[in-house]
């Protein structure tokens, strides 16, 4: 276990986490919280084994293995690390650390089944059961220097990614073939393989490799593109279509490194695209421009949005921008963490602020049904200043 036990978040690091729930449970007079996802659990405790974290409103934290409880005590730096077989074991597990039971419970209710909600419910009696989930997504929301670190190596990652199309990209290879390609070279950098979301039956492999007029084909995805993929039981991405001169393809990737995730698309081609789509391309690059230019610390979201959209309506791109008729996604850019969807969300009607130290993903894009999809994405830290691009590959068209 000893390179497993190297790779674990350091203690400091879990241990200001912690101290930022704990300073939120108190605020509203919560006892404690029980962490039960992936990706808080990873966050809070440096591992995703399986287990529950009791976070109490004072005190040290207690994690609670059911599998494997030595991968747990090699990949965490908590000081609490105790098995346990059943969750009713964990009110008495909870007096044999000196917690209190608590009498108010925060849960992620955002993402945590009902059934396990009613088993909580009816194990800790009469504790009021309250949603913490928004709290913990707002301290994930702001970045450590730690992460940061971590986000830059996978943005970096991005950018090495992206340079290796133009030698893979062929005429006549599918959609499929490419994508495969590509994900095969990541792997090889340390490519994670899985790609969290939190938004209930959101999923993504990699993200999306497509071409031409697949790539303008919407899908259930909260997402601006959709594609064909290569069956109804998913729906969405890279389809087995061949690749076609003179049509635009997207490479929209998602480079995930020890947890964290940098989100990055560009277009290539094998011959020049038509003129409108590289009018739509440039328009893009302008719109991300603009939102570069006002986003700052305290800048409410909503309005980076409505700026974005003006801006395409300044390119006569309103038609084509994020999307077409009510297929339009309503979003120009997100946060990105250890999931893909995290706080801010740059959005129609969103209120939140910007704030140093959040990770954004930036993603205008133009569909043309029966075309493609042009544009750019990129991972960007906020700073105090504004926005820092975290990937460098060139941004135009790449003609291959």
């Amino acid at each position: 276990m000893n390179d497993i036990a190297q790779k674990y978040t350091p203690q400091s690091e879990l241990q200001g986490r912690i101290t930022k729930l704990q300073e939120s449970l108190c605020g509203k007079n919560i006892d404690g919280a029980l962490i039960l996802q992936n990706s808080d659990l990873f966050y809070f405790c440096g591992t995703s084994q399986q287990a529950q974290l009791y976070v109490p409103a004072t005190g040290a934290p207690v994690l609670m293995v059911r599998k494997d409880l030595k991968r747990a005590e090699a990949e965490s730096a908590l000081g609490c690390i105790v098995p346990f077989i059943s969750p009713k074991q964990i009110p008495d597990i909870l007096k044999q650390n000196h917690q209190p039971l608590p009498g108010k419970l925060g849960l992620e209710c955002d993402v945590l089944p009902v059934n396990q909600y009613f088993g909580l419910q009816n194990l800790f009696g009469q504790a009021e059961l309250v949603d913490v989930s928004n709290e913990i997504r707002l301290i994930r929301a702001i970045k450590s220097d730690y992460e940061v670190g971590l986000l830059r190596e996978a943005a970096g990652l991005s950018d090495q990614l992206a340079a290796a199309v133009p030698a893979i990209l062929r005429e006549g290879m599918t959609e499929i073939e490419l994508a495969g390609r590509l994900e095969a070279e990541a792997r090889k950098w340390g490519h994670q393989g899985v790609i969290r979301m939190r938004l209930w039956g959101s999923e993504l492999f990699y993200g999306h490799v497509m071409a031409g007029p697949a790539a303008a084909v919407p899908s259930y995805l909260s997402s601006p593109t959709g594609g064909i993929g290569v069956t109804p039981a998913v729906a969405q991405g890279s389809s087995l279509r061949p690749i076609q001169r003179h049509e635009p393809v997207l490479v929209d990737l998602v480079f995930a490194l020890h947890g964290y995730l940098s989100d990055h698309t560009r277009i290539f081609a094998l011959g020049e695209l038509p003129d409108e789509l590289v009018a739509a391309h440039s328009a893009m690059l302008d719109i991300q421009a603009n939102i570069k230019k006002k986003a700052r610390p305290g800048v409410v979201c909503g309005s980076l949005y409505e700026a974005a959209l003006a801006k395409a309506a300044e390119h006569g791109m309103e038609g084509h921008f994020m999307g077409v008729g009510d297929q339009r996604i309503r979003f120009v850019g997100h946060g990105v963490g250890l999931e893909l969807d995290e706080f801010p969300f740059l959005a129609k009607g969103q209120e939140m602020k910007l704030a140093a130290g959040m990770i954004i993903a930036l993603e205008p894009k133009a569909i043309f049904p029966g075309k493609g999809v042009v544009g750019i994405e990129n991972t960007h830290l906020v700073t105090e200043t504004g926005l820092e691009q975290l990937g460098a590959f060139r941004e135009d068209i790449v003609v291959v």
